[in-house]
């Protein structure tokens, strides 16, 4: 199954990182959170990807076009301008299909113009700014069993956000017992890894945001919601860039699925 990633957005809360670059190559550690995203699902058996370009869309293809250049060893002979690689220092198994979008096109209408790019009925969507640890397979069964059972066309993982804010709790003194610097929400808000089926595409119009078709589904009763409680965190600011990168320096990584092989 297909995983159509959305990279086209200007991320405009992070001027500082994206003035030269588009969102999703904003690094982790030292690699994009694209990577982080394209390894978290081949690690799950899902290696083909459709990429949705738009802002500074030919950053990304530089990237992956240039990508054996920068972390192999090779030979080349100028005469013939032939290159020859002898190891291979990065080990993505990815197939990727790069689709430019355009720059200011929608996310919904981004999705529709990947599809054509897709010949099976079901594809997955996410956005090219989570991590998650959530279990695609399972993702991916519990899809189907509601597609069955309740015709929805389309499921979302509904996740618990990290408010930005600190909680606090006092005793009947007013005195402090207990600072919750980052406390998880209870609620769930939509955190991407979706499962869309082709005919979900007709709630899209040409010019809608993807959560335009969301909302439409919702209306119809089409759109399901597979409730993952673990790990989840967007890159919307610069402090997410810098509490994402201090997680990753600590070792404290749960997306990292493919360390859990060393």
């Amino acid at each position: 199954m297909k995983t159509v990633i959305l990279c086209g957005g200007k991320g405009t809360r992070l001027r500082e990182e994206t003035e030269f670059k588009p969102k999703p190559m904003v690094e982790i550690g030292d690699l994009p959170i694209l990577v982080h995203i394209m390894r978290f699902y081949a690690e799950q058996g899902f290696n083909e990807f459709v990429l949705c370009l738009g802002y500074k869309g030919d950053v990304i293809k530089d990237y992956f076009l240039n990508l054996s250049k920068f972390v192999n060893d090779f030979h080349l002979d100028l005469k013939t301008n032939s290159i020859e690689y002898l190891n291979n220092g990065h080990n993505f198994d990815f197939k990727i299909t790069f689709v430019e979008t355009g720059e200011d096109t929608q996310s919904g209408e981004r999705v529709k113009m990947a599809s054509k790019y897709i010949p099976e009925e079901e594809f997955m969507v996410t956005y090219g700014d989570g991590v998650s640890d959530i279990d695609i397979r399972k993702l991916i069964q519990f899809h189907k069993k509601q597609k069955q059972k309740h015709g929805t066309v389309t499921t979302l993982s509904a996740v618990h956000p990290s408010s930005k804010y600190g909680k606090i709790y006092a005793d009947k003194n007013n005195v402090l017992e207990k600072f919750d610097e980052k406390p998880v929400l209870a609620d769930y808000i939509n955190g991407g890894f979706m499962v869309m089926e082709k005919a979900a595409l007709k709630y899209i119009k040409d010019g809608d945001m993807l959560e335009d078709g969301l909302q439409k589904m919702t209306k119809k009763h089409k759109l399901s919601q597979y409730c993952h409680s673990g790990f989840w965190h967007s890159m919307d600011t610069m402090k997410d860039v810098m509490d994402l990168n201090k997680m990753w320096e600590s070792g404290k990584r749960p997306w990292a699925l493919w360390e859990t092989k060393r």
